[in-house]
């Protein structure tokens, strides 16, 4: 794998997107989501574009696998099933939250040294099942429960501080941003904290796609293979039931995918090619139609997409329209 670093960014201004989808209701366009993407082979060359690839992003959640990689670098250990849950932004599954337990069993903890936020499960069906139940937020139902129990894990492993392992300067922390300047082939930009509480980088959509494009098509036995086995291999761990990030990578075999918050869509294909996704104003609806029209055109099986792309538009509890993706003015 090389590690030659890509250009770097030039500019922190407001990116330039363009139109990537739109809601069409009885035939007048009700709503318009603009958007960027890229795709990429795993040296960084450009493949298909449209909007802005080089403006810079916080990749949130979809930096999870890589943020994996680094963990498995620094000698943990997990089975298959926990290592996509690391990776995951999950549901909050019973089966989830029981992994979490696991991880951190596995190595002398429970979930006391949690540094991530107390919430309810993120899935739909398991959030009103834990209400009905009287549950209320924890950190283990949080949607990264899984990263943070793999983060408390690998410091026990290294023996670094369990006690502030979300703080930048954290030898862990530390180590992830070596692995994600090396794996997106970018210089590392301004820095903030996700959600969760985890640090993050700025990168671009380019060096996004660069990474899961390597870890898609890495050698077997790296760490980076490991990782995007582990995800492709349980893919109900890595989002859940009724998640669109957990069916299409059920529906196309070996493709390498995770959604982040504002409207991110990440993908690494098994042959060396990597795709990024971002909607504009953060909307999750426009994220899965754009990814799909972008797979087919990079010759994805349309067949293996069908009922991704298009998101039904009700009037009446009748289908009077769609939401889906515009053609893409760049070609490959």
């Amino acid at each position: 794998m090389t590690t030659a670093a890509l250009e770097a960014p030039l500019s922190t201004a407001r990116p330039q997107h363009v139109p990537v989808a739109e809601q069409v209701r009885d035939g007048v366009v009700e709503s318009v989501h603009h958007g960027s993407l890229v795709a990429t082979d795993a040296a960084g060359r450009i493949l298909l574009e449209a909007g802005d690839p080089l403006a810079l992003f916080y990749p949130r959640s979809s930096l999870k696998p890589l943020q994996a990689v680094a963990m498995l670098r620094a000698g943990l250990e997990l089975p298959g099933p926990l290592l996509a849950l690391a990776a995951a932004s999950h549901s909050g599954a019973p089966r989830h939250r029981d992994g979490a337990r696991r991880i951190l069993a596995g190595h002398g903890a429970d979930e006391t040294p949690l540094e991530n936020v107390p919430d309810l499960p993120y899935g739909p069906a398991e959030r009103a099942a834990a209400l009905r139940a009287g549950e209320g937020p924890t950190r283990l139902a949080q949607n990264c429960s899984g990263k943070h129990a793999a983060m408390v894990a690998t410091c026990r492993v290294n023996g670094w501080p369990v006690a502030g392992y979300t703080d930048p300067g954290h030898p862990l922390q530390l180590l992830i941003g070596e692995v994600v300047a090396e794996l997106t082939g970018e210089p590392l930009g301004p820095g903030s904290t996700d959600g969760c509480g985890t640090p993050l980088h700025a990168v671009t959509l380019r060096g996004m796609a660069t990474a899961f494009a390597r870890l898609a098509s890495a050698a077997p036995g790296t760490p980076e293979a490991w990782v995007a086995s582990a995800m492709t291999g349980h893919p109900e761990q890595v989002a859940g039931e009724g998640r669109d990030v957990t069916e299409i990578m059920r529906r196309v075999p070996s493709l390498l995918a995770k959604d982040g918050f504002e409207g991110l869509q990440l993908v690494g294909l098994p042959d060396g090619r990597g795709l990024a996704v971002k909607i504009a104003d953060g909307a999750d609806r426009a994220r899965m139609p754009v990814t799909v029209q972008a797979l087919q055109r990079l010759g994805v099986d349309p067949a293996a997409l069908a009922g991704l792309g298009r998101v039904p538009v009700l009037g009446g509890g009748r289908t009077v329209g769609s939401l889906h993706a515009v053609a893409l003015a760049a070609a490959p």
